[in-house]
């Protein structure tokens, strides 16, 4: 996962740091039994950086763009550990089953896994972007051990966004995660696209967001566009914004004008419930963040956390 060829081909553009900017490392680590792995980014000559914990979206695998955002968190003096969910990319098992709870756990071993890496500060950051975003805001208000959190075009309330796709969605999706519930045991399961069009029983159907979403696919990658069925049932009332008020560390909201799946509006009114947040919307849309506006959105990233830890 140290290469940067061949990139996706939203990336394909961006100007990337001198590798000698930074050096990488393996790192592996088990929840409940089984292995997730991952690359820590470190900074040239600074063995107590902060250290940033960053996993993918929904059904995305780490290389769909995130090593160039690791790249320059590290070329500006951070650590970054990016992973791969347990069912993803080069951690154990190929599922690619999407499961909140099991996610959720991912990143609180990815934590406790950094306490254990001599050449990374005491401080910790949790960053996501869209449904690892409310994740990380999730874990925020439940541990003591982060300073800050970054929040990329947050998903917060998965319920109203399938709502909004109409009561056929709805059933549909129903029907078709309770056939995998109980026929994957059997050999009976079935999947579902993770992005598709308007009119698929897609985890993500938003009108242009295929497109986006597929651009930022690795080209060597093995991912497959499909999630078992049954990912819908634990999505569908996931609603990670409810627990914005019990989050006390510095939090940045980044939404995008012109996201289809999280209107910003959303997200402006979500950020009045934080204590210490910063929003900050921008022209974009759900996946532009890691392509056509990459360089104002890490921009913005990289002003707050200046801001975190040494304003």
């Amino acid at each position: 996962m140290t290469r940067r060829d061949p990139v996706n081909r939203a990336q394909r553009r961006l100007a990337r740091p001198p590798r000698e900017r930074f050096s990488t490392r393996d790192l592996a680590f088990d929840v409940d039994g089984e292995t997730c792995r991952g690359t820590l980014y470190l900074p040239s000559g600074d063995d107590d950086a902060p250290a940033i914990v960053m996993a993918p979206g929904l059904g995305a695998e780490r290389s769909f763009g995130y090593p160039a955002i690791a790249e320059r968190f590290a070329d500006a003096g951070y650590a970054a550990f990016t992973f791969d969910y347990r069912g993803f990319g080069d951690s154990e098992g190929d599922s690619q089953l999407v499961h909140p709870g099991r996610q959720r756990a991912d990143y609180a071993d990815a934590l406790d896994r950094l306490k254990r890496v001599d050449a990374v500060g005491r401080d910790r950051v949790l960053w996501g972007a869209s449904l690892s975003a409310g994740h990380v805001l999730t874990l925020a208000a439940e541990r003591r051990d982060v300073d800050a959190v970054v929040a990329v075009t947050p998903v917060l309330d998965v319920r109203s966004i399938v709502t909004a796709r109409g009561g056929k969605y709805l059933a549909r999706a129903g029907l078709a995660g309770l056939r995998d519930l109980l026929g994957h045991r059997i050999g009976r399961g079935r999947t579902v696209p993770i992005v598709g069009g308007t009119e698929e029983l897609a985890a993500v159907t938003e009108p242009g967001t295929k497109r986006g979403y597929l651009d930022l696919v690795d080209r060597e990658s093995s991912w497959r566009n499909e999630t078992p069925a049954r990912s819908h049932l634990r999505l569908v009332n996931y609603r990670p914004g409810e627990r914005l008020a019990e989050i006390g560390v510095p939090t940045l909201l980044l939404a995008g004008t012109d996201d289809p799946i999280v209107p910003v509006d959303s997200v402006r009114e979500a950020a009045e419930d934080l204590r210490r947040g910063t929003l900050v919307s921008m022209p974009a849309d759900h996946f532009s963040p890691f392509g056509a506006d990459f360089e104002p959105a890490v921009g913005h990233q990289l002003s707050f956390l200046r801001d975190a830890f040494d304003g």
